[in-house]
């Protein structure tokens, strides 16, 4: 079946329909990862995009039951230049198309994805809608220039009600912004007793859980639409040691008097080099984010910028200079791409075990 990609800017892309054939609209962005288009297609943190994958084929290791980051996508729509009927894996269970359909996710296969790309480099990232062919453009097109865009994304994929993952170290609150699966499990490996509660938890219920740390998770979206996020992080610093990853470490920068600012197209993809400023190495990462920390802000406040990335010199770590909280622009838990990042979960553990002693010597 035949569909459309129609931009704001009035570029129409012609190809073939797969999975749902609904109509969908949503902010069009790109990923540049070869591999991970599962983990991709079931992070949070896409809620109301529609993503363009940079690799040509997609979907041929199929859709498996333990590559998720989410059980319910919260993406709007698929844009690929190729979408593989056969998978070849020994694990596949569905194909794309399957999964898709299964999900009410639309995607479009066959079209230039290159010239998509370089659109949205060029210009920045625009409103985008997939329907059929049919559809009159100069319809859709005026329709979706007068869309506006949801900013209540945090709220559509945070969790309803606190819950526990059990275990016998060290507890941590992780307050779930649009949180992927692959953090929990992180926490899990490391023994640790997690409780995820929602995005509005105040910082007084927080604190009744008596945690050793807070984990601020990543998550869709500006970080200034969550205001009740800053609120309770500006109470529980200096109280509890936290570590913040992506939307939790914009919402840190916030609280702290920085500011954000919105990118131009942002940084999707698992090849991403960073800098840690302390020591001069060099890790490749996976990230997922449209907002970044202005650097010049850091300046008046109580934080240190301790990463940065080397394509065009963004913050992508900070510190605070009095308080045990420390965050990062990346995705350390590594899903999809390199795990050279992964080391930072026991630096959380270490971080919480140093304030534990400090606070016996002071009692």
């Amino acid at each position: 079946m035949k569909a459309q990609l129609i931009l704001e800017d009035g570029t129409v892309f012609i190809g073939e329909g797969f999975g749902s054939h609904i109509d969908t609209v949503g902010e069009v962005v790109f990923n540049t990862g070869m591999t991970g288009y599962q983990e991709i297609l079931s992070d949070p943190s896409y809620c109301g995009q529609i993503v363009t994958l940079t690799y040509p084929l997609i979907g041929n290791y199929g859709i498996n039951r333990d590559d998720f980051e989410s059980i319910n996508p919260a993406v709007k729509g698929f844009i690929v230049k190729e979408a593989a009927e056969f998978p070849s894996n020994w694990r596949s269970e569905f194909t794309l198309d399957e999964y898709f359909k299964m999900k009410k996710i639309p995607g479009i296969a066959g079209i230039d994805t290159r010239k998509l790309t370089r659109i949205i480099r060029k210009y920045g990232t625009l409103k985008g809608a997939i329907c059929s062919i049919d559809k009159d453009v100069n319809v859709v097109l005026a329709s979706l220039r007068q869309t506006r865009l949801p900013i209540d994304q945090v709220r559509q994929v945070s969790t309803k009600n606190s819950y526990p993952s059990p275990g016998r170290g060290k507890r941590i609150v992780l307050v779930d912004f649009g949180m992927k699966h692959g953090i929990l499990r992180e926490l899990n490996e490391r023994g640790c007793d997690v409780i995820v509660v929602p995005y509005r938890t105040t910082a007084d219920e927080i604190l009744q859980l008596r945690p050793d740390g807070i984990m601020l998770s990543n998550g869709p979206g500006d970080p200034k639409d969550v205001p009740e996020a800053i609120h309770m992080i500006k109470e529980v610093l200096g109280r509890i040691p936290i570590f913040g990853i992506c939307l939790g470490h914009q919402l840190f920068a916030l609280a702290c008097g920085a500011d954000t600012m919105k990118m131009k197209f942002g940084h999707r993809g698992s090849n991403h080099p960073v800098k840690d400023l302390a020591t001069g190495k060099i890790a490749i990462t996976a990230q997922n984010h449209g907002y970044t920390v202005e650097p010049e802000s850091v300046k008046n406040t109580r934080l240190a910028i301790t990463h940065i990335a080397l394509n065009d010199g963004t913050v992508e770590g900070l510190k605070h200079l009095d308080y045990p909280a420390f965050t990062v622009q990346y995705h350390p838990e590594a899903s999809p791409g390199p795990e050279d990042a992964n080391g930072l979960f026991e630096q959380f553990l270490a971080l919480m075990e140093a304030n534990k002693q400090e606070v016996t010597i002071h009692d």
